[in-house]
């Protein structure tokens, strides 16, 4: 039997994928989803500093065909250069704006792709801190845009957002994803597996808020 300390040193160790205690790992079992799309999340530097594990890591570790860059000024980061110059990639934007092509409206046809792969380039930060991502890395305004509208409100109910479609990391590429299966651009075959990942790490958090009694923590 395990010591008190044995206990909280095991509870402690951390899973070097997705950065939870090893008892907690959020890791999938099964091998990452495939999906036509190239999914990359520019990630701020304060997302990825953080010990504990994001949305955005939580995404990635579940779909093979993609990747993050950490980062603040994008325009002239080699890996995104190398991704926006491929001519084979038809690089776009998830972002909101009157010129984004709306994918819940058909709005971007398979056909415009051609023989190109999609690669969709997502902002993971604090809505605060993506507008000065954007102002950093002008460059990106200036890809196509697009966007889709949720089927469902966010259900990052530990967090508040401030505007019911807007949406944790992980929530938008589920819902993007989705989206892009039905204008033909994707096929999405487990549409559990995101949001069942998701609910375990915000249950986990909810359950923590709970039966924390620690003072110093709550007032934070």
């Amino acid at each position: 039997m395990m010591t008190d300390t044995q206990t909280h040193e095991a509870f402690r160790e951390l899973c070097y994928r997705c950065r939870r205690p090893k008892s907690l790992c959020l890791c999938p079992t099964d091998p990452p989803m495939r999906t036509r799309t190239r999914i990359v999340l520019l990630m701020h530097p304060m997302e990825w500093r953080r010990e504990k594990c994001t949305t955005g890591r939580l995404t990635c570790l579940n779909l093979e065909n993609s990747e993050i860059i950490p980062g603040l000024r994008f325009d002239d980061n080699h890996r995104y250069r190398e991704l926006v110059d491929d001519p084979d990639n038809y690089t776009v934007l998830l972002y909101p704006g009157p010129t984004a092509r709306d994918l819940s409206k058909g709005d971007f046809p398979a056909a415009d792709l051609g023989t190109r792969r999609l690669v969709v380039f997502l902002i993971d930060s604090t809505w605060a801190c993506s507008k000065v991502l954007l102002r950093e890395s002008p460059g990106l305004l200036e890809l196509p845009r697009i966007k889709f509208t949720p089927t469902q409100p966010s259900r990052y109910i530990i967090k508040r957002q401030p505007s019911p479609d807007y949406l944790s990391t992980i929530e938008a590429t589920h819902e993007l994803l989705i989206a892009l299966e039905r204008s033909g651009l994707d096929e999405y075959p487990n549409k559990e597996r995101l949001l069942a990942t998701f609910f375990a790490m915000r249950d986990y958090q909810i359950e923590r808020l709970r039966t924390d009694y620690q003072p110093r923590r709550k007032n934070k």
